[in-house]
């Protein structure tokens, strides 16, 4: 790993965090990829080890610390090969307990954050609409105030946690007419009434439960409002560029995971009186796969460093998300190819791999609206900026 991004303390950390994956996670995961559903108890044992507070302040029961533990939890997960495990997890934290920990007043923190941190509940957000896709503006659920509440109403989907999370973070119109300025943020019970959900059945991502979701008439406290009113665009544009970095830094993670397991596969398989890695077509293409890896890695690194730093960096976690997923889907791909029928096979993780990846470019904004964000920046010179 790269000493310019990387301490020691990080390192003991990535070593601390690995042995833990080895010995408390690998060992469900195939039962979870079958039954779709993670165990409570892992959730908590994440919570006693101090997992999901990385980022969150002391106060509320977190660590507080730098963006670059985020980057070895987010890798390590990647290489347990269960996209969907690992993408339970980082909802919950980067997902739901971003907005909590920057939109959320005081008594929300305490009722739902410290409990968060230590995986006493699980959350998600809930912005994707079934009509609406990667349009946010464009979304349709309501929520009207009527004296002391608000009324919600409408339906979300693919919404990761969506089914077995304690609560909701919710986007919803409180004002229809106003395009971006009429969306504000809320927190929901699940229990609470008028809300039910359905789970889908995926591609990939088999170990997580990505719901959708339909609220009827679901009566919200004004104390529940997180942030101010009509705030929530600006909330929801702020947070995706850490969502598209995470989505970066997961794909070259698990590409670089493919091309190690195809390195080592290659060692050991002897075909034609020699191992497949003496084969110089293959050794090419092991070192093009190898290269690409190796600058998403570095940018991403670079990309953390400035967020880290308090910078704006919408423009580049968007070309991290574009060029890095779609890298992980092309090697993920060429590494499969490389276990021949092997690869093929459930038995090798490569068949597992190649699906969970697939959702890199379409989860968290796709790469045809990321290239229209990018092409507004870098051709009509638009500026985002950060909600005030």
């Amino acid at each position: 790993m790269s000493n310019m991004y990387f301490t020691e303390e990080h390192e003991a950390f990535r070593a601390s965090f690995k042995d833990f994956l080895q010995k408390e996670v690998v060992p469900h995961i195939d039962k979870w990829e079958k039954t779709g559903t993670i165990d409570r108890f892992i959730w908590k044992k994440f919570g006693e080890m101090g997992y999901f507070g990385l980022s969150t302040p002391e106060e509320y029961g977190g660590l507080d610390l730098d963006l670059f533990y985020t980057v070895i939890f987010l890798e390590e997960l990647q290489k347990i090969n269960s996209g969907g495990f690992a993408a339970a997890m980082w909802a919950h934290e980067y997902l739901a307990m971003t907005h909590l920990n920057k939109e959320a007043n005081e008594a929300t923190k305490q009722k739902y954050l410290v409990p968060s941190v230590e995986g006493e509940m699980i959350g998600c957000l809930c912005i994707t609409e079934p009509f609406g896709g990667s349009d946010v503006a464009g979304m349709r659920s309501t929520a009207i105030k009527q004296g002391d509440k608000y009324i919600l109403n409408g339906s979300k989907t693919f919404i990761t946690n969506g089914v077995y999370s304690d609560y909701l973070i919710i986007a919803a119109k409180t004002d229809p007419l106003d395009k971006y300025k009429g969306i504000s943020i809320f927190i929901v019970d699940r229990d609470t009434k008028g809300i039910s959900s359905t789970k889908l059945d995926k591609l990939g991502w088999r170990a997580s439960d990505t719901g959708e979701i339909a609220f009827d008439n679901v009566e919200i406290p004004l104390e529940n409002l997180m942030g101010e009113e009509g705030k929530g665009f600006p909330y929801i544009m702020q947070h995706f560029a850490l969502e598209r970095l995470v989505m970066g830094v997961n794909a070259h993670a698990r590409a670089e995971f493919a091309v190690d397991y195809a390195i080592n596969y290659m060692h050991e398989r002897i075909a034609f009186g020699k191992s497949l890695d003496k084969f110089q077509v293959l050794r090419h293409k092991i070192a093009e796969m190898a290269s690409r890896v190796d600058m998403c890695r570095e940018y991403n690194y670079s990309i953390t460093k400035r967020l880290n730093d308090g910078q704006y960096v919408v423009k580049e976690a968007s070309m991290s998300k574009l060029l890095s997923t779609k890298m992980a889907d092309e090697v993920i791909y060429d590494a499969l190819q490389l276990l021949g029928g092997y690869g093929y096979m459930e038995d090798y993780p490569m068949a597992r791999l190649l699906r969970d990846s697939r959702l890199g470019p379409i989860g968290g904004g796709t790469s045809e609206i990321l290239k229209e964000i990018i092409a507004k920046i870098v051709i009509d010179n638009k500026e985002y900026k950060p909600a005030t």
